[in-house]
């Protein structure tokens, strides 16, 4: 039933007995509209207001925080969970602070609300600015990482934005906690409640009631794999997805192996649950007798399972044979699928067919090597002689990130604030009438 937490201020949407699920979630979605409307009004003080007060919160209150995700990993672990995704899930000390951390980065970054992008000035006199707005009413529907509340409530708030965060019924109790301090900083800076709205309901029927609703909401940024995407099919709503994170690096025969071996070894091991750590590696043939023996063998200390075509398993005999599918796959695990390539054109053909354009690296001292990979890899993040695992709002600058796009419209890779705006024309004239 509904209920509201008022140790925290936070309502979370549940279905009563009187009232239709589609009723109550559609009664939220109209109080964060009319929030959204007075949030893009908002000066930048009180939204900082508001995020020093959050980061505060998160620090003092980390005992509690890892207190509700300890229940979360217990239920996760006992519904048969393990492995990538209570990894995911986890929240520590450290994940807090860099949560805290990023808040306070939010908050440091210049406000977008309001910047003029260009301005011109007409033959027949109408000046016309280009101003950057806030879209409006952001849904954000995400899984089991915990942190991506704070993440994305934060830089909604500070690009004007109400967000509406429904996350995924493992890390209820994290992510409930989390947000009711997030409304507990806007109420104390003055900032309507609605301006974050946390549904708690984990039925899957909320997302079908979101998607119907374009009325409500002016978008939805799902962060997931394969059954949200199922459930986001044919969404009225405008989607900019974070499903894939498939990513490739490729050795060049022209490689440090030096280099390449501590670039390859972060992208896969420093945290093989994320999209953006590797899935795929290629080596070029040249490079393969050399580089691979002391990489695997560093690899498989680590518990990485390396799953290799023919070429490869005949320098790695340790090896499982890796299948097509494997090409294809995100494994968000210590799995390593390994192709040895004849050349760069081989390279790039690999990655175009199987990437799913989040991030893909080359490694090489090769400049001509490396410019053509820049130029004809279409992906959000292209990295030359570095680790993909920079892919992150955090890493770019951005404080924190809302979600990686892979999408071609509107925003590619980590969306920070300027990703969540989007602008109008303001003219000016002084009579003009057009012909």
């Amino acid at each position: 039933m509904s209920r509201n937490l008022t140790g925290d201020n936070l309502s979370i949407v549940n279905e009563p007995p009187d009232v239709s699920l589609e009723a109550e979630i559609l009664a939220a979605l109209k109080r964060a509209r009319a929030a959204a409307r007075t949030l893009a009004l908002c000066t930048s003080a009180r939204k900082n207001q508001a995020l020093g007060a959050l980061a505060a919160m998160l620090r003092e209150e980390r005992g509690a925080i890892m207190a509700a995700n300890a229940g979360d990993l217990e239920r996760a672990r006992a519904s048969g969970m393990a492995g990538a995704f209570v990894e995911r899930l986890t929240l520590n000390a450290a994940r807090i602070e860099a949560m805290a951390r990023g808040v306070e980065e939010v908050a440091a970054l210049p406000d977008p609300v309001g910047e003029v992008i260009a301005r011109w000035r007409r033959p027949n006199g109408l000046e016309i600015s280009q101003l950057r707005v806030p879209i409006g009413v952001i849904a954000i529907i995400y899984e089991s990482r915990p942190n991506v509340t704070a993440d994305a409530a934060v830089l909604g708030l500070k690009a004007g934005n109400a967000v509406v965060l429904r996350g995924g019924k493992e890390a209820l109790g994290s992510n409930a906690l989390v947000a009711g301090l997030i409304i507990r900083a806007l109420e104390g800076a003055g900032i309507a409640r609605a301006a974050v709205t946390f549904v708690g309901n984990p039925d899957r029927e909320v997302i079908q009631v979101l998607k119907r609703h374009p009325e409500a909401i002016d978008l939805i940024i799902p962060r997931g794999g394969k059954a949200l995407k199922e459930a986001l099919a044919g969404s009225a709503v405008p989607l900019l997805p974070h499903f894939d994170g498939l990513c490739n690096t490729y050795v060049d025969r022209a490689a440090d192996l030096t280099m390449a071996e501590e670039i390859c070894f972060n992208a896969k091991c420093s945290r093989p649950s994320v999209c953006n750590a590797m899935e795929t590696l290629l080596v070029h043939r040249e490079a393969a007798a050399r580089f691979l023996p002391p990489l695997a063998a560093r690899m498989e200390r680590a518990g990485v399972e390396l799953r290799g075509c023919a070429r490869t398993r005949a320098i790695v005999p340790g090896a499982r044979l890796a299948t097509e599918a494997d090409w294809d796959t995100e494994f968000l695990d210590l799995i390593l699928a390994v192709k040895v390539v004849d050349s760069l054109d081989e390279a790039l053909e690999h990655i175009t067919r199987h990437g799913s354009g989040l991030a893909d690296a080359i490694v090489t001292s090769d400049r001509a090597a490396a410019a053509r990979f820049q130029h004809e890899i279409d992906s959000a993040a292209v990295y030359v002689n570095a680790s993909t695992r920079f892919t992150d709002g955090f890493e770019f600058g951005f404080g924190a990130e809302t979600g990686i796009s892979t999408s071609r419209l509107h925003a590619r890779g980590p969306m920070g604030l300027r990703e969540l705006t989007i602008y109008k024309y303001v003219i000016t004239g002084n009579g003009q009438v057009r012909n």
